[in-house]
């Protein structure tokens, strides 16, 4: 299929957008497990591998500060917190764009288009020899990144019922983890690269930049518009991965860009309190990002070191995204876990700040802890697009919860100052507060998704159904809509205008 080829076949599928219903169809378990396992082989693995290369891209700057970066291309003062923070600066200024984007270019064009982006973007960071080169490269950058992660969280509710979604986001979220200890391993490997031409974090970027720009034809061939166009399932197939994504009540995608939609998300309490989740996340995952590995160097003086203890770092951000994801998943609910990682990453951030950088064993046990804080967003995320129907209004939110991302992004590394080395003191306090705030923010958004499910009630009452409606999308295996009449709108209302909707806690 060429180029013009895919962008009908998507026009064709806008008969399965939001404004249509769509006829039920007959799907058994065994037919459900059938179509689950050939969506994992395709579109999971794909997300795995880009939010990959993804996190890996963005976080060799931090090696490549342990490589000389600041002193080979003459950084000073806050000009390494300020190159760490334009990606993300990019990032919020493109959100508005990557919103419309995402609901009017096919997901198979525009993947491979950004995968392609930021790989030249990483690449070309290794021909930087001052500061305005490293901005610049780092711009874009961040300017390809940013419609990654609503992208990624939107294709994911759109192939995958409400019950599998946490650990399919923790499958391609955990990458952050896995990303962690392949950058510090390669780090060290290409670090102990003696070139004449080239110095140790030039090679470092140009490696990862050409890794990434060899995917992005790999994703073109290999990605599909949504379920109704999908090439790796038959046609009754591609009829019963609609059917099984009905309980759902939050669509299947749209090219259409819903105005109505648009004013429905900035209405809503909902969404500033997932914006304020974000931005609170990220300050504090900015600083593990990229002052991680500057920490790491002043409690360990030999680089080689330092980069290879930040991979047990990555370890443990792996295992607690997938035990979170999968805790949230069997007790189905999500606020509870996440007010319980704050916990860790409370007491991590207070061992950093009490311990004097000389009870080294102790100072890396606090700083393992803060691992904890990456359970969170997967969660988020999943919580999110779970909670939300209609795709003009999840991509809205979702480029607004990366806005807060990059917000969050930006304050963090400039909450740490070079002047307050080796302790930051300034910096820890600041997001020690910030992530107790976090838990409040996770409670009060509790306690709103508490209402709405009443209002919901009240509304099918005055509408003439049954008050509580059994919600089989959180069910662990597929289990048919058992109350007559419900789904019908499924496809094409969203969750404020459907009151057949059930929030998710």
């Amino acid at each position: 299929m060429d180029f013009s080829e895919d962008v009908e076949a998507s026009r064709t599928s806008s008969k399965h957008d939001d404004n249509a219903q769509i006829q039920r169809v007959e799907l058994t378990e065994e037919d459900n497990k059938r179509i689950l396992r050939k969506t994992d082989s395709v579109i999971l693995v794909i997300l795995v591998w880009v939010y990959f290369l993804q996190i890996l891209d963005k976080s060799v700057l931090g090696y490549g500060s342990i490589f000389g970066l600041q002193k080979d291309t003459g950084l000073k003062g806050n000009q390494y917190s300020l190159v760490g923070s334009i990606a993300p600066i990019a990032q919020l200024a493109w959100q508005p764009f990557s919103s419309i984007l995402i609901v009017k270019v096919p997901h198979r064009i525009l993947m491979p288009v950004l995968v392609l982006g930021w790989g030249i973007a990483q690449a070309s960071m290794a021909a930087c020899h001052s500061y305005k080169g490293l901005l610049v490269t780092r711009f874009f950058l961040g300017l390809f990144e940013g419609g990654c992660l609503p992208l990624f969280s939107i294709i994911t509710n759109q192939w995958y019922r409400r019950a599998e979604q946490p650990i399919r986001v923790a499958a391609w979220y955990g990458t952050n983890g896995l990303a962690t200890i392949f950058a510090a391993a390669v780090s060290y490997g290409l670090g102990h690269i003696k070139s004449e031409s080239l110095h140790s974090w030039q090679i470092i970027f140009l490696f990862v930049g050409l890794v990434t720009i060899i995917t992005a034809p790999f994703v073109y061939w290999k990605l599909d518009n949504g379920v109704t166009s999908a090439r790796f399932l038959n046609d009754t197939e591609r009829s019963q991965a609609v059917e099984r994504l009905r309980a759902n009540q939050t669509g299947i995608g749209s090219s259409k860009f819903e105005w109505d939609q648009a004013i429905e998300v900035f209405l809503e309490p909902k969404t500033y309190l997932w914006v304020a989740m974000s931005l609170l996340l990220n300050v504090g995952a900015s600083v593990t990002n990229t002052f991680g590995p500057l920490i790491l160097n002043t409690l360990i003086k030999d680089k080689y070191t330092a980069s290879l203890l930040n991979m047990p770092f990555g370890a443990v951000q792996f295992i607690i995204i997938l035990l979170a994801s999968y805790a949230a998943q069997k007790a189905k609910l999500k606020s509870a876990v996440l007010v319980i990682l704050v916990i860790p990453v409370v007491a991590g951030l207070a061992m950093l700040y009490a311990l004097p950088r000389s009870q080294v064993a102790a100072c890396l046990g606090g700083y393992y802890l803060l691992a904890f804080l990456f359970g969170s967003n997967p969660l988020i995320v999943s919580w999110i697009v779970g909670n939300t129907a209609g795709t003009t209004k999840k991509s809205i939110i979702m480029s607004l919860y990366n806005a807060g991302s990059s917000a969050g992004n930006i304050i963090g590394p400039l909450l740490f100052n070079s002047a307050d080395a080796p302790d930051y003191h300034p910096g820890l306090r600041a997001v020690l507060g910030i992530f107790i705030a976090l838990a409040a923010v996770i409670i009060i958004q509790l306690a709103n998704l508490m209402f709405l499910n009443k209002l919901q009630s009240r509304k099918r009452v005055a509408n003439g159904k049954a008050a509580v409606i059994h919600d089989v999308s959180m069910e662990d295996h597929y289990v048919d809509i058992d109350t007559e009449g419900v789904g019908e709108h499924a496809f094409d209302l969203t969750d404020r205008k459907n009151d057949e909707f059930v929030y998710l806690y």
